[in-house]
């Protein structure tokens, strides 16, 4: 399950403009990862050092927040509107939110790498913001990233936030899941298993460590975490997916259909009910060595 870009830190750069914005966006989830290989890196264009900005009124701030939160929602539902404003706001000093605003609105373009690249360098201005902040737009660079197509850098702009706050489950599951794409299994299980010691409820994390287990071959303790998700979300689809997955893998093939066909009802219609379909189909026509198919 994928997190897209995310524009939760929306209230936090409000609380560097001295003001408490509206609620942030929701955060959307996709499927899980291809393993492919890192293409050489991008790099990151040029971005305008800020100018240290004057102490300003609460009149000011407000307004300031009030063009943030605007500017944020215009990034989700028009994200040329959001450029164009960000990029009239940064000729007005509108600093590191309108940076923000503008790095996301290009990855809502699919400018993927561009807004990327961006974010990283926005990351690495904002010396005078939490550490906690920092590493909140380093892990949307790295979600960026993967939108990329580069789960090399995905991974690495996930390392350098995690150096800034080493105890966010979010970021070791976002790194995870690059190491997943990049096809760094070991890495993925090594950052799992310290979600897992943190939590080990967490259903996302057993999703994606019984995956990763699934790459390496090692279908026992595969199964263990992906029967353990599937108890504590009995109607998860990407726990049902996977599970199919593995059951097919260790010759269950009537546990395999089964958990297939209960993807296709629960989801009618999307890509995992695609993905399931057409593992039954191949169960059918008993090509037993074909891996299975994934959502795309």
């Amino acid at each position: 399950m994928r997190r897209l870009l995310v524009l939760g830190v929306a209230a936090a750069f409000s609380a560097l403009l001295g003001i408490v914005s509206a609620p942030a966006a929701d955060q959307p989830e996709i499927s899980g990862p291809p393993a492919s290989a890192a293409p050489p890196p991008v790099p990151a264009p040029s971005l305008r050092a800020p100018a240290p900005a004057p102490r300003r009124s609460t009149r000011q701030t407000e307004e300031d927040a009030a063009t943030y939160d605007k500017c944020m929602k215009l990034a989700k539902d028009d994200p040329a509107a959001a450029r164009d404003a960000a990029e009239h706001w940064q000729g007005r000093g509108g600093a590191h939110p309108a940076d923000h605003c503008y790095a996301v609105a290009l990855v809502g373009l699919k400018q993927y790498k561009d807004g990327a690249a961006r974010l990283e360098k926005l990351a690495q201005a904002m010396i005078h913001a939490p550490a906690s902040l920092r590493a909140e737009v380093l892990g949307q660079a790295a979600q960026a990233w993967l939108l990329a197509g580069d789960p090399g850098r995905a991974y690495a702009a996930d390392g350098e936030a995690l150096k800034l706050h080493p105890d966010s489950v979010e970021l070791m599951i976002d790194r995870a899941e690059a190491a997943g794409d990049a096809g760094w299994f070991d890495k993925a299980v090594a950052d799992l298993d310290r979600v897992l010691k943190l939590d080990s409820n967490r259903v996302e994390a057993l999703i994606y460590r019984a995956s990763a287990y699934r790459e390496l071959n090692k279908l026992d303790p595969a199964l263990a975490d992906i029967d353990k998700a599937v108890g504590l979300a009995p109607n998860s689809v990407p726990a049902l997916l996977e599970r199919g997955d593995i059951r097919r893998l260790k010759g269950d093939v009537n546990g395999a259909r089964k958990d297939w066909v209960r993807v296709s009802e629960l989801a009618p219609g999307s890509a995992a009910d695609d993905a399931a379909k057409t593992n039954i189909e191949r169960l059918e026509l008993k090509e037993d060595a074909a891996p299975p198919v994934k959502p795309r």
